[in-house]
């Protein structure tokens, strides 16, 4: 069963892969595998033949050619084909753990350059846990953060009243 598929996309689904069998075929980078030449072959022959690569609605959009997974993976074939390293996986850091670039400093003459290779970084020291016992106690006026004053909550007379049938 054919689904709708837009002409244009399918033509450039078609270009696309034909186009990355021809750069892999050039040889610019290293070789295809057996199973990405595969690939590429099962999917150009399914988007001919049925207009669309891919039947299950929930795995690309509706009117695409290729699913998501599989426009994914001729860019990575597309990619080696060129000769460009992937990116592979990538491990990123927590969300917080940005790090703070280093000032530039700019030194001139000669003696900034001698200098510079001698001295070491300055030490960052880590924050360290105190027990509370050893803590002053807190002045009796001052509010902390912890030991705030709860809300005062007042009745307004009035309000909503339920009315019984």
């Amino acid at each position: 069963m054919a689904r709708e598929v837009d002409e244009r996309k399918k033509r450039a689904a078609l270009r696309k892969l034909r186009k990355a069998a021809l750069l892999a075929e050039k040889g610019l980078g290293p070789p295809l595998s057996d199973w990405e030449r595969e690939f590429l072959e099962e999917v150009e022959g399914r988007i001919e033949k049925f207009g669309s690569a891919f039947a299950d609605p929930m795995k690309g959009a509706q009117g695409e050619a290729l699913s998501s997974l599989q426009q994914a993976k001729l860019r990575e074939i597309d990619k080696k084909a060129r000769g460009k390293p992937s990116g592979g996986f990538q491990t990123r850091k927590p969300m917080g753990m940005k790090r703070k670039p280093l000032p530039r400093v700019r030194h001139t003459g000669q003696d900034a350059e001698t200098s510079e290779a001698e001295t070491p970084p300055p030490a960052r020291s880590k924050p360290a846990l105190v027990p509370a016992s050893s803590l002053p106690p807190p002045e009796p006026g001052k509010v902390t953060r912890l030991r705030q004053t709860k809300p005062r909550l007042t009745v307004i007379e009035g309000g909503s009243k339920k009315t019984e049938n």
